[in-house]
């Protein structure tokens, strides 16, 4: 670092007389520290690089600093480091400040103490638990007779963990539009913007008016006659009224069917048949740029129950309804004569009962039904709070779909902490969303590292201030070094927050925070309230301060977590031949993890037949299903995910068996092409097949299984190859 010179820094585009500027400030920052470092970057990503300097320059100094950084006996190198003023200033810091002697025995500082808060989450969820309810400001019509009751759960296979707030009555809903403390009728609830319009002032609704319109839907939904507890599907873009219909339906005690607006009419009639939805929501169509896309054709493709349409475009529907089907329109027309249409009375819920069904594949070709309880939402808040460290008059942006669980995860996560959820309408990609992430001021701004890196390539966030941005949050796949180095320069170096968990869980289980260093592509801590063990090769757990690389298990007293599935059996899937700790059975969870020096973790994929493609988990069988009826002179297919060289979202393979092994006919790159048509046509339009590659025949385990893994490992290579097909 000190041999840099003015002439390197103008070398990376920097002009000559901002160089010797910049040089001249880093020889004193060089003096102040004695050398490299972490605090040398801390002061370098701080006081000195701007987001307007060229990207080459702020890797020049990141690396430059950390040259000498010894991995193997530090950790990963921190690219965040907070300050005791920060930490003070955050949820925790406030807690800690007014409580952390009677919290924790002794007291110092929030940065010092946060692992102690950490294991009281994990050792006396009683005390945690209620100390989080009081901070949210949780409503419930009847409080619980305790936080948690674990008298049955060493003898309980479906209740393994225990039981959360037995005898509790609440409505999830109900706690994201009462007025407390935490919000009031006139702070804003939802900030948007349609696509298109980036220059038009933005639209706002207070909680007041959230309030009065999730009213109005609640009490139309009564001239429905369905009864209480009906599972009530969402199809649609999340927008404001997907917002207001989400909360609606939660409010009148049914049950919402998450469906993502990209599914084929075949994924949503799976989707439609294993909840027994009685009704649906949809949208006639999707308007992105210049394209219009259908949404209700597939609806209707799909033999959907009962259709409610709202108009994609201003207040007309694009086509005629089915008959049977009510535009959205005349639908809130049905409330015109109520007395009291913008009031209704939350249907209060035991705690157990469900408040929303979501999907997720697993490995047997059909998703996964997993039910939300009123429990789950407030997971998802409480992380949040505890990681995010999402407080009133903030402004939360997290691109996402109601049909994944960061839709519902974003609203209960904003709305409960009485900050306002930022919604675009539109496609993240571009820069109308990153404009609209500077003029809402959005101070926690998540998404998934596809868009960083979209954003990168195009250079999409250039001339924007988004100095308002306190720190991003990553989840859905494996995050990228550099990528999210870039990312953070464009907020003056804000953290990025890793965080890891499932739709089964509601939040995550590791995670980072804002009360300890960050390093890039890495997650900081397991989740508040959660224990989490990475087995070793006897299958047993791996002593919790060892390092080291294996499979990842669960302590399952985790708050909110699933403890049913719709369509398959809930144990099996998740605690069947898992080791015991402890006294209690692990829950399964899949992923490979690494535990790194100094504590830190990072994800290294599924262990098994799962594959996560731009943060959407995909079974193997589901993508074979459709690959194997692409070209008959295919025998037969397998499926696999790998990493990226640097790290970075898994990429498609698809291996292929040919029935001719001598046909010298084939064409891969037209077989490359017939297979993402197929895979976007008939599962998921966001899919992408990056490689293809032929083998003689597919290893197979005594009982017949296709071992994908070895296959995984045998052509890891191909991540490293411009190649898009390989014969072998």
């Amino acid at each position: 670092m000190q041999d840099i010179t003015a002439s390197e820094i103008a070398g990376l585009g920097t002009p000559h007389a901002d160089a010797v500027a910049f040089h001249e400030k880093l020889q004193s920052v060089l003096k102040e520290c004695g050398g490299c470092g972490a605090r040398t970057w801390d002061l370098i990503s701080h006081k000195l690089l701007r987001p307007d300097h060229p990207f080459a320059l702020h890797q020049m100094m990141y690396y430059g600093c950390y040259r000498d950084w010894d991995s193997s006996r530090n950790g990963p190198p921190p690219a965040w480091t907070p300050s005791l003023a920060s930490a003070m200033s955050t949820n925790i810091g406030r807690v800690l400040q007014r409580r952390g002697k009677e919290l924790l025995g002794s007291y110092k500082d929030p940065i010092t103490s946060f692992s102690r808060l950490y294991q009281l989450s994990v050792e006396n969820p009683e005390v945690y638990w209620d100390m989080i309810f009081h901070e949210l400001n949780i409503f419930f019509h009847v409080s619980p007779s305790c936080i948690l009751d674990v008298s049955t759960s060493k003898d309980s296979e479906s209740l393994p963990g225990g039981i959360w707030l037995p005898g509790a009555i609440l409505n999830a809903a109900e706690n994201c539009l009462v007025p407390n403390s935490k919000k009031k009728a006139k702070d804003v609830a939802i900030i948007w913007r349609d696509e298109g319009r980036n220059d038009l002032p933005l639209n706002v609704l207070t909680f007041e008016e959230l309030q009065r319109k999730v009213c109005q839907v609640a009490n139309t939904l009564e001239t429905l006659c369905l009864p209480k507890g009906s599972a009530i599907a969402i199809d649609m873009p999340m927008a404001v009224s997907a917002v207001i219909i989400y909360l609606a339906v939660v409010l009148a005690g049914h049950v919402v069917v998450s469906i993502a607006d990209s599914f084929a009419s075949r994924e949503i009639s799976t989707r439609l048949r294993i909840s027994n939805a009685k009704a649906i929501f949809t949208q006639d169509v999707i308007i992105r740029g210049d394209k219009t896309l259908p949404l209700y054709t597939k609806v209707i493709e799909a033999n959907a129950p009962i259709a409610i349409v709202v108009p994609g475009r201003d207040t007309r529907l694009c086509m005629p309804l089915r008959e049977g089907d009510i535009s959205w329109e005349d639908f809130l027309g049905l409330s015109g004569s109520m007395d009291r249409a913008y009031e209704f009375n939350a249907v209060a819920q035991p705690v157990e009962a469900m408040s929303n069904i979501l999907f997720s594949s697993g490995t047997t070709g059909e998703p996964k039904a997993i039910p939300w309880n009123h429990a789950t939402p407030l997971k998802a808040a409480a992380d949040a709070w505890a990681h995010m460290d999402i407080r009133p008059g903030d402004v939360v942006a997290w691109p996402s779909n109601l049909g994944w669980m960061m839709g519902p995860w974003l609203v209960y996560a904003s709305l409960i902490n009485g900050a306002s959820m930022a919604l675009y309408n539109g496609s993240p990609i571009g820069s109308g969303f990153t404009k609209f992430v500077q003029d809402a001021k959005v101070t926690m701004l998540g998404l998934v590292p596809s868009l960083a890196r979209s954003w990168k390539r195009t250079n999409s966030v250039a001339g924007l201030d988004w100095s308002s941005i306190r720190c991003f949050s990553s989840s859905g796949e494996a995050s990228n070094v550099d990528e999210y180095l870039w990312l953070m320069g464009r907020a003056s170096y804000k953290p990025v927050i890793e965080y890891c968990g499932g739709t089964e869980i509601g939040g995550a289980f590791v995670a980072g925070s804002l009360l300890q260093s960050q390093s890039l592509a890495a997650f900081s801590t397991a989740a508040m309230g959660c224990s989490l063990f990475i087995l070793g090769e006897d299958g047993n757990p791996n002593p919790e301060d060892k390092i080291g690389i294996g499979e990842l298990a669960l302590d399952p007293t985790i708050f909110g977590a699933s403890t049913t599935l719709l369509n398959a059996n809930h144990y099996d899937v998740y605690f069947k031949g898992m080791p015991h700790h402890n006294g209690k059975t692990l829950r399964r969870h899949g992923d490979e993890f690494e535990r790194t020096v100094g504590g830190y973790y990072r994800a290294h994929g599924r262990v098994d037949d799962t594959m996560n493609l731009g943060g959407i988990k995909v079974s193997s069988i589901e993508i074979e299903r459709v690959c194997n009826g692409v070209d008959g002179r295919v025998l037969e297919t397998a499926a696999i995910g790998i990493p990226t060289e640097g790290g970075g979202p898994e990429r498609l393979l698809i291996v292929i068996v040919l029935k001719d092994q001598t046909d010298m006919t084939i064409n891969f790159v037209d077989m490359k092409v017939a297979f993402n048509l197929a895979l976007q046509q008939k599962l998921n339009p966001l899919f992408k097949v990056n490689y293809v590659a032929s083998v003689p025949s597919l290893p197979r385990t005594a009982s017949n299984k296709v071992m994908r893994r070895m296959l995984r490992t045998q052509l890891a290579h191909l991540s490293r190859s411009d190649e898009n097909v390989a014969k072998l």
